[in-house]
């Protein structure tokens, strides 16, 4: 596969509209390099700092938390529309019961900035660093976000990424 580096505001309406419609694909390995992936719906790239940014949300008791914990680092990968049944798949499945790159017949490529593999059938990725985390506190969310979104409590971590690569197919 051929992948093009590009600013990181290239595509935005569509990557935030993939992101709403399907889900984008994070990316994270365990501290012996073996890779999962999740699906994402809540996330944000922007300038935070005078950086670019790609800030996600992980609760705790996903597979992936303890791996973005342990390394530090993260790809965020914009499926195809094609990719739906992959994208469901993988929101719903754990890493910790299953290979899911394997289950998908995902293939993978390495990433150039991080130590975190890129989804080939994807069309572009973010490769990132994480320079902050803090953790949504619930005496501080509005009422009407708890209720939608919390009712079970298990809050989630916010992970600022800073972008330090972008590759889009060419």
């Amino acid at each position: 596969m051929q992948w093009k580096e590009v600013e990181f505001t290239t595509d935005l309406p569509m990557v935030l509209h993939t992101m709403q419609e399907h889900g984008l694909l994070l990316t994270s390995v365990d501290p012996r390099g073996k890779p999962n992936t999740m699906t994402i719906g809540w996330g944000t790239p922007g300038v935070i700092w005078g950086r670019p940014i790609f800030s996600v949300l992980v609760r705790p008791s996903r597979f992936t938390f303890d791996n973005i914990e342990a390394t530090g680092r993260f790809v965020v990968s914009v499926p195809t529309a094609e990719m739906h049944e992959v994208c469901m798949h993988c929101g719903t499945a754990s890493g910790r019961d299953e290979d899911k790159l394997a289950a998908c017949r995902l293939t993978t490529a390495p990433g150039q900035a991080v130590d975190v593999p890129l989804i080939e059938q994807c069309i572009m990725h973010y490769e990132c660093r994480v320079v902050h985390r803090n953790d949504v506190i619930d005496s501080q969310l509005d009422a009407a976000v708890r209720s939608d979104c919390y009712g079970a409590g298990n809050l989630h971590r916010v992970y600022y990424g800073q972008i330090l690569r972008v590759a889009r197919r060419s």
